[in-house]
């Protein structure tokens, strides 16, 4: 269970912050004469008072449900837009909701879970077949070990609108399971504003409770590294290729900062501060606009978790393992936006950056683990994995009479570096009442593993539409290109501090803590070594284990080339359908360092077919009906045999090279009545 109390919430509104145009009192026009009803008269349906919604999407048309006519006045303008399942929560939906980010208003929406970070699945799906656009171009997640982004680094104050589209349709990318969600930021407030906010919460299960805890860096609070964990200039020189680093090497690498975990029996509160801006003003004939916000986060989470491993087909437990692991995570978000608006056209620059940063220290103890002496092991981590995104994009949209234009482009780069993954295992010696650790690999051991992982996206998109102007009904006729390519390269290397010679270290120093264990005494002199070669003195080396459980390092590449032809329109009275085909290839490989581990390429391309029916049959009633084919491609981390913590599960897993693409066929029906405003009752069933 956790409470949250608020610690700070102000938002400012002042007319300082008013453009001086909008201070001019006008006179308000006098309302026209309203004529008598007439009582033997039947008035029709009138719509609702409408939304203007800010959506920034491939191919969509805000104003295609215009000339539209619908039974009903409840049935909201963006459902009519579209004959696709979408919902739409506009900024005056999300403000409704109370939330302070994107993530928990979309909580708002049916069909949609938050899981774990601010990470949003549709259709609770999962990572796999949910994904995320930002004014209609890719988003990558920081993390680029998954699909998603964690929408909860979004404010909503600077959110124009978030669109959910659970059915596909062909200008959307192929890869489309559960469904897309789309994030358009504000592009000319309507309104100047700054707001600032804070909060402090208390989690009954971690906050003033047992943890653990290590020292790392001076700016650990902020998730940035200052150098501790710098990679040492020989590991980045030798660590593919050189198979021991001798003593005077390996005492190099930082030792207490990174090795010794403290017990903290009262762990800090959660915090949070943010701060969001939006203004706008007339330069000529153009509307311009700025937004920004900016946050920084601090949070702590206890786990105290059973961790059982079995090979046996009988069920036989092979580990048995009580764990307790506190997180710490630490978040630096930032966006930056301009936009202008000129007649129908409309331009945004949006500007993202994304700091996430985990720090993790962990104590697992068991009596049944491999290698069993019947001895209780004692296992200890200490990780940090600070990941990064930076994101710019440019978005054009312009509309010429009937004729539409849209033009995307995007470049986001990520990065995650997982330095100084220390591990180490002790044994209890029931003789000596002690633990022990002499590094000899029978339930006694100390690892350090360094890894980096760099990705490059670039995309670009244009879209064409035009409405046909010989139909008595709207009819709009679509087409367009996407491009997208990610380059990817990932490293990790692993070591083993063992004697010099594949021995065991004698007592004391086999009987010392871990930071002690590899001091620079320990390492230069726990055990005799004969040798009169100083680059052979020492006795304490690492040994180099990058290739033996996996590919040390890995370059992978997708591109992606698309086009795609749709028509939109009413085929009779009260029933719209799209339809649409997309052809889309994609050549994806893997390569690795290594002879053992080899990587894959796939050399795929594909049709995707897609059509949506909408039958508005009864006043503020409609049957949708939907099929559609899409695929869903391995990731790279899916595809390449390396090793890597999923700090979420705090387990390790290894890729397999001969995954393929997986082509899926969707089907849905669907009923909805609206019943009034804002209000409505769905039946639904997906396949």
């Amino acid at each position: 269970m956790k409470q949250k109390l608020a610690f700070a919430s102000l938002l400012i509104a002042s007319t300082m912050l008013v453009s001086p145009e909008a201070l001019a009192q006008v006179a308000a026009p006098t309302p026209p004469s309203v004529p008598a009803a007439d009582p033997n008269t039947s008035a029709e349906p009138t719509q609702d008072e409408t939304q203007d919604v800010e959506v920034s999407a491939p191919g969509f048309d805000a104003d295609a449900g215009e000339e539209i006519v619908v039974l009903g006045r409840h049935i909201p303008d963006v459902v009519r837009a579209t004959p696709q399942i979408v919902s739409v929560l506009s900024s005056e939906d999300i403000a409704r909701t109370g939330e302070g980010d994107i993530a928990g208003a979309l909580t708002r929406v049916s069909g949609m879970s938050v899981v774990g970070n601010g990470f949003v699945f549709v259709r609770g799906l999962g990572d796999r077949y949910s994904s995320s656009l930002l004014n209609g171009s890719p988003l990558p997640s920081p993390e680029p070990l998954r699909r998603t982004v964690p929408l909860d680094i979004f404010p909503t104050s600077i959110v124009g609108s978030a669109l959910v589209q659970k059915t596909y349709s062909v200008n959307y990318p192929g890869e489309f399971g559960g469904g897309v969600i789309n994030l358009t930021t504000l592009a000319v407030p309507k309104e100047s504003f700054l707001q600032v906010g804070g909060s402090l919460a208390y989690d009954s299960a971690t906050t003033n409770q047992f943890g653990y805890v290590y020292d790392g860096g001076r700016l650990d609070s902020l998730g940035y590294d200052t150098g501790e964990r710098d990679v040492p200039d020989f590991i980045r020189a030798g660590g593919l290729t050189t198979n021991v680093f001798n003593s005077a090497q390996a005492a190099q690498l930082t030792n207490a900062e990174t090795t010794l975990v403290l017990q903290n029996n009262n762990i800090p509160a959660n915090w949070n501060g943010e701060l969001s801006a939006g203004h706008s003003f007339d330069l000529g004939g153009v509307r311009l606009g700025l937004i920004a916000s900016a946050s920084l986060g601090n949070s702590f989470r206890t786990r105290d978790a059973i961790q059982q491993e079995s090979d046996d087909a009988a069920g036989a437990l092979r580990s048995d393992f009580r764990t307790v692991l506190t997180d710490n995570r630490i978040t630096a978000n930032g966006l930056i936006g301009l936009g202008a608006e000129f007649g129908e056209h409309r331009i945004r620059w949006t500007n993202l950056y994304i700091h996430d940063t985990l720090k993790q220290a962990r104590m697992g103890t068991a009596t049944v683990y491999n290698n069993n002496t019947a001895d209780r092991v004692l296992q200890q981590n200490t990780n940090w994995f600070e990941r990064q995104l930076i994101d710019t994009q440019l978005t054009g949209e312009f509309k010429f009479g009937d004729f539409s234009v849209d033009l995307r482009g995007s470049y986001a780069n990520t990065k995650r570096n997982a330095p100084y993954e220390r591990f180490f295992s002790y044994r209890f010696d029931s003789v000596r009442g002690a633990y022990v650790n002499s590094l000899n690999g029978l339930g006694e051991s100390a690892t350090v593993a360094f890894s980096e992982l760099d990705e490059n996206l670039w995309s670009g998109q244009a879209d064409l539409s035009y409405r046909l102007p010989m139909f008595s009904t709207p009819v709009t006729v679509s087409a367009g290109y996407f491009y997208s390519d990610a380059q990817r390269t990932s490293t990790r290397l692993d070591f083993r501090y063992r004697s010099f010679d594949n021995g065991s270290i004698p007592s004391p120093a086999s009987y010392l803590r871990p930071d002690y264990l590899l001091s620079i005494d320990s390492i230069m002199g726990a055990c005799p070594n004969p040798t009169t070669v100083t680059a052979e003195a020492g006795c304490i080396r690492l040994f180099n284990l990058s290739n033996a459980q996996g590919a040390a390092q890995y370059d992978a590449s997708l591109k992606i080339n698309a086009g795609y032809a749709q028509i939109e329109g009413e085929i009779v009275k009260g029933v719209r359908a799209t339809a649409g085909v997309r052809y889309e290839k994609g050549v994806e490989f893997v390569t690795t360092n290594s002879a053992l581990f080899q990587g894959t390429q796939l050399d795929n391309g594909y049709w995707l077919p897609a059509a949506t029916v909408t039958w508005n049959f009864a006043t503020d009633m409609q049957l949708r009906a939907h099929a559609s084919k899409t695929i869903a491609r391995p990731q790279f981390r899916e595809l390449a045999p390396q090793v890597y913590r999923d700090f979420e599960s705090d387990r390790l897993f290894f890729g397999n090279p001969q995954l393929i693409d997986s082509k899926l066929l969707n089907f849905e029906g669907r009923y909805e009545w609206f019943f009034g405003r804002n209000q409505r009752f769905t039946a639904a069933g997906f396949y």
